[in-house]
């Protein structure tokens, strides 16, 4: 196998937009969707509901996104000043939606791999109604108050932290989950992902980006489920075309977004169709393919592409230019993670059984190589813990594996822990920025395979040419405590959580 790095000696082509000429903001459609409200639920991210809720209080919103569809009112979309970019929201808040107080004491947990992880919560009805409702991915908020889910009919779903894990004496239990938020898209969603400032505590900042099939970009309010705003790409016949991949940059003035052989860049504080443009593969040289993946480097102004042309580009953020292209995956690349350090770069990709990671600071030089099962095309996350020191990978049989990153060694680890949360595929991985918390999501499309019954008689009774017998379907969203003992001089989010002891829990080591 060869891995390496492959030198650029042409600048991609710069085609600069974000122009000093008037946004256009998105016009009305005839009648903007309207939340449904369902007594005694939950309300927004980060919120938890009392057990005396009010039964007039909104819980639950489905917006649907059709093909073309645009903002419920033109508004006018302030500049970003400073880090903060500032969404005009039409509508006042809803009455009881206030945002959480901040804290002033509270602890911090630590991850710890040592045992195997026990599980708090789930959710799996919601996915059930619908034949194949699979999950594909799941994303805790950069705040953690809540999480985000994807699924094959389309619908982003946003969950909120048990309200127990909120206090210290409350015991938390093992009750199914239910969203509070449903945001419906017209078509297949390509990615999403949420706003890289998001808090609770500030509404404007509560909002998702989500990106499907000939549909433009869609801004979620995560509070209400509205549709906020729309960003458009047009292709050199003016034709809209959709983004494969979304990624705020790290001060969210800038929404960067994949595309064949080219990534586009839209102000966040000013949507409609304005962007700038940035080529990856110019005069026969540098990245070719559709623009798979986009991740931020911690602490450089770079950011990388992963492409289903199996190569990973380096870029300047301020200028796009190309810094270093890597080849190394047998598949198209679709998801990347940069260590805390900023000097690893982690990368996966489809039907391939590694997860490489790469030095940096030596371009082209392979770290480490850690081993995985993924055998389809879907796409497989992994994620790093605040620290870096972990990483954790879901797999095409459904075993979730984690590695210490920080273990000295050959150039290829075995796992620190393995185990088996369901017979299905988990595909999602997320890993809580400030709590021992673990979601995991599960589920993929399967195909009929032939019966091993070959003679005439064996047909002539009935028994069928194909089966879905070796498919074990499971779809489900799960919350794992993996946690060791607290820290409390270390802040985190008013006494979040409290030990859950240390107990092996239904699922075992694999």
């Amino acid at each position: 196998m060869y891995h390496g790095l492959i030198t650029i000696t042409t600048e991609p082509a710069l085609t600069s937009s974000c122009s000093d000429e008037p946004s256009h903001a998105a016009p009305a459609p005839a009648e903007p969707p309207t939340p449904s409200v369902e007594p005694g639920g939950e309300k927004g991210p980060g919120t938890p509901a009392p057990p005396e809720q009010d039964r007039e209080t909104l819980v639950e919103a489905v917006v649907t996104g059709e093909p073309g569809q645009e903002l419920a009112h033109t508004e006018s979309f302030p500049e970003v000043e400073g880090a903060v970019p500032e969404f005009a929201s039409g509508e006042p808040m809803e009455e009881g939606l206030e945002p959480a107080p901040e804290c002033e004491g509270y602890y911090s947990w630590s991850y710890n791999f040592s045992q195997p992880p026990r599980l708090l919560s789930d959710s799996w009805s919601e996915f059930n109604f619908q034949h194949e409702n699979f999950l594909k991915g799941c994303k805790w908020a950069p705040d953690g108050s809540c999480i985000l889910t994807n699924s094959a009919d389309n619908i982003l779903r946003i969950y909120n932290l048990p309200p127990e894990l909120y206090n210290e004496e409350e015991e938390v239990k093992n009750t199914e989950m239910v969203p509070v938020l449903r945001m419906v898209e017209g078509d297949t969603i390509y990615d999403y992902c949420w706003y890289s400032l998001m808090n609770s505590g500030q509404p404007d900042t509560c909002f998702v980006a989500s990106s499907s099939r000939e549909n433009p970009i869609h801004i979620w309010d995560a509070f209400t489920g509205q549709l906020r705003a729309s960003f458009r790409a047009y292709n050199h016949l003016d034709e809209l075309t959709a983004a494969h991949s979304l990624c705020f940059s790290p001060d969210g003035s800038q929404l960067f977004c994949g595309f064949n052989r080219t990534v586009r860049i839209f102000c966040t504080s000013r949507p409609g169709r304005q962007f700038e443009t940035r080529s990856t593969f110019a005069k026969k040289q540098g990245q070719s393919g559709i623009i798979s993946c986009i991740a931020f480097s911690p602490t450089q102004p770079l950011y990388a592409c992963g492409s289903y042309g199996c190569s990973l580009g380096l870029y300047s953020q301020d200028d796009g230019s190309a810094l270093a292209l890597f080849a190394g995956h047998h598949g198209g690349i679709t998801h990347l993670c940069f260590h805390p350090d900023g000097n690893r770069l982690f990368s996966g990709a489809r039907k391939d059984a590694e997860l490489l990671c790469w030095d940096l600071r030596q371009p082209g030089h392979l770290l480490l190589s850690l081993n995985r099962e993924v055998s389809t095309n879907q796409r497989i996350y992994f994620d790093l813990d605040p620290t870096g020191q972990f990483l954790a990978s879901g797999s095409t049989d459904g075993v979730v594996s984690v590695w210490d990153t920080n273990g000295a060694g050959a150039n290829q680890q075995e796992p620190l822990m393995s185990f088996l949360p369901q017979k299905d595929c988990t595909n999602g991985i997320s890993l809580h920025p400030s709590m021992p918390l673990l979601a995991t999501s599960s589920g993929q499309r399967v195909f009929p395979e032939p019966t091993n019954s070959e003679d005439e008689e064996g047909q002539a009774n009935g028994v069928p040419l194909l089966s879905l017998s070796h498919a074990h379907p499971d779809f489900r969203l799960q919350l794992w405590w993996c946690g060791g003992a607290s820290d409390t001089e270390t802040p985190d989010c008013k006494e979040m959580g409290k030990e859950c002891g240390s107990g092996e829990g239904e699922h075992g080591l694999v």
